[in-house]
């Protein structure tokens, strides 16, 4: 998922259910939800800021989760809390540089950068020689990306989405310490509630009077119902149906659903090299998770 505020601290299953092609269908459905959302986010660019829109949307997810999970704030040491306030960070930091990133680079471009950032974790997880043949393949689907002219990218639209890319790294690290501390949803609707938190000052001066205006917050509250609640919704049904692989796997393919939604909604043209690079990131993407979950597999299984 771009931009996660979503499922990182839920249990993902080992092993196939019945109904998998409704889960399949869910998981695709979330992802165009997502895009979606990111799409009427860049059209509200110009009224509110990317600073802006990371408050919105932070602030709106943070309203619903409090809503459904009612989290306990007691019974917990000061290192669950320190985990959860670096988590918020992380949340904010992932956000607002995803967003940054939005309003200088097309959308399937930035998402692409952004995978990277999980792409590398998968690697890393595999501790396979064979790995690092992902690692080259991402390399060349990053240079082919630019392949349509570098120029044509903005440098520090880049840094801004190699910046989210490490921050989802940091946030799949951080959602698993959470998860441990605090029960379902507890821990994500807390850490979503700092990051709103610290979202907010940096979108009010952004975004400034526009926040008066009750068509705009409504927009706002859609594009986190969209790229955040929705998704999650349907991720968390289908992971009771999905193996762990599978579902990974399909959420590697977010670059061509974004790419696919820049182009419907927002008229982002992509070249043919452009394109290639995103097969390729994706390619590498899915060949990683392969590999870390057949290492995941062999470490648990006894030695003879």
């Amino acid at each position: 998922m771009n931009a996660r505020s979503g499922s990182g601290s839920t249990r993902v299953s080992s092993g196939g259910r019945p109904g998998t092609t409704p889960a399949i269908l869910l998981v695709i459905a979330g992802l165009a939800c997502q895009e979606v959302g990111a799409s009427i986010a860049v059209l509200l660019f110009p009224q509110v800021g990317p600073l802006g829109m990371v408050m919105l949307r932070l602030v709106f997810s943070a309203i619903v989760l409090l809503l459904i999970a009612r989290p306990r704030v007691r019974g917990h040491s000061r290192a669950d809390w320190t985990a959860v306030a670096l988590f918020g960070l992380v949340l904010a930091l992932m956000n607002g540089l995803f967003y940054l990133a939005l309003e200088r680079l097309p959308l399937g471009v930035t998402v692409t950068i952004e995978v990277l950032g999980p792409l590398v974790l998968s690697i890393v997880a595999a501790r396979r020689a064979s790995a690092w043949l992902w690692a080259l393949l991402a390399l060349a689907g990053v240079v082919a990306l630019g392949g349509g002219g570098w120029d044509r990218l903005d440098p520090l639209g880049v840094l801004f989405a190699l910046g989210a890319a490490g921050s989802w790294a940091f946030y799949i690290l951080s959602s698993a310490r959470v998860g441990r501390a605090f029960p379902k949803l507890d821990g994500l609707a807390l850490a979503m509630t700092i990051g709103a938190l610290i979202a907010l000052p940096f979108g009010i001066a952004d975004a400034g009077a526009v926040l008066l205006r009750i068509e705009i917050v409504a927009l706002g509250a859609a594009v986190a119902v969209l790229s955040s609640t929705i998704p999650y919704a349907f991720e968390l049904i289908a992971l009771r149906r999905l193996p762990a692989a599978v579902f990974a796997i399909l959420m590697s393919l977010a670059p061509a659903t974004a790419a696919l939604a820049g182009f419907i909604f927002l008229g982002q043209h992509m070249t043919w090299l452009e394109l290639l690079g995103i097969a390729l990131v994706i390619a590498a993407s899915i060949g990683a998770i392969r590999s870390s979950a057949r290492a995941a597999r062999e470490a648990a299984e006894p030695v003879a």
